[in-house]
């Protein structure tokens, strides 16, 4: 099969195109031919060291797709060959940047026809984190009053739409170009970044999703009243410790399961979430757009179209 691997960390030159050995469904696994795979955050901070040292190679990034199953490992009778799937991998498995994979049937879905596979692939991560930050981490309420930062983002966008659904108040930050475009998902107000320091124009909130990491997530802090709450996805592995003792600071379990895959397309089909902007590029140029998400202005989500 072809994919986009790596023989070492780094820059994203280090991405190359080539040939690797299929994979071969074990018990209760399925192949799938990918069609599109997404590109999130996590794929450039794995390339370039900012997690962990790799010590096997080749080694494929990219953690969702949407596909056809190809093959049918012993144990799988709820899917078989020819099926339209997407979903996540499972935790600490990667690979999506290829022509096919091995997976875990019970953790990935259907695809409904009316859905294309980029479309299901934009949806798959980003909707599975921002699900369960929003709606089991953050268990965000009507009436609430939460800050999201990095709005204009896949998982941010997504979290913008999910907690108006809940019926919370949603303030969130961005550049001014793309003000519009967060008040459009729903943002009660977004606050420009480059004019205003957030932390100095808002208070009293319930909530914070921070996506942005650094010096924005320690300062996220400061805008929650007591016993308020903040859910970290962009500072590591664990939350940062809250300056506080009356706040919770809290990272979230992304779980895999093939019933939050569900939600999530149920939410799409409802209107509930809408697809960001998708810009897509061939698999042969991962790299490529490994320099658009690494500079993290990009609104909306990339796509490797692979078949």
């Amino acid at each position: 099969m072809k994919a986009s691997y790596l023989d070492e960390q780094g820059g994203p030159e280090v991405l190359k195109y080539g040939d690797l050995p299929d994979p071969i469904a074990g018990e209760g696994e399925v192949v799938v031919n990918i069609h599109s795979a997404s590109i999130n955050g996590a794929d450039w901070k794995v390339r370039a060291g900012n997690y962990s040292t790799l010590n096997q190679f080749p080694y494929v990034l990219g953690r969702d797709f949407s596909g056809e199953v190809s093959q049918v490992g012993q144990g799988v009778s709820d899917l078989k060959k020819g099926d339209e799937v997407f979903g996540v991998c499972d935790v600490g498995q990667e690979g999506t940047y290829a022509e096919k994979i091995a997976i875990k049937a019970s953790i990935i879905a259907v695809k409904p026809e009316s859905i294309s596979h980029n479309a299901a692939a934009t949806l798959s991560l980003t909707g599975l984190t921002a699900l369960i930050s929003i709606e089991e981490t953050l268990k965000l309420k009507s009436g609430e009053k939460i800050l999201i930062q990095g709005g204009a983002g896949g998982v941010a966008s997504f979290a913008i739409q999910i907690a108006k659904n809940i019926g919370a108040s949603v303030i969130t930050t961005s550049s001014s170009n793309n003000m519009n475009y967060l008040l459009d998902l729903g943002a009660d107000q977004v606050i420009d970044y480059n004019k205003y320091d957030f932390s100095e124009v808002v208070s009293d909130c319930d909530a914070v999703f921070e996506t942005v990491g650094g010096d924005v997530a320690l300062r996220s802090f400061n805008v929650l009243k007591p016993g308020g709450r903040a859910a970290f996805i962009a500072s590591g592995a664990e939350a940062p410790e809250s300056p506080r003792d009356d706040l919770y600071s809290l990272r979230p379990a992304v779980n895999r399961d093939r019933h939050y895959m569900e939600r999530i397309i149920s939410l799409f089909e409802s209107g509930v979430i809408r697809l960001p902007e998708i810009t897509t590029y061939p698999l042969s140029e991962a790299a490529a757009a490994h320099r658009v998400s690494e500079g993290r202005h990009l609104r909306g989500k990339l796509v490797l179209e692979i078949k």
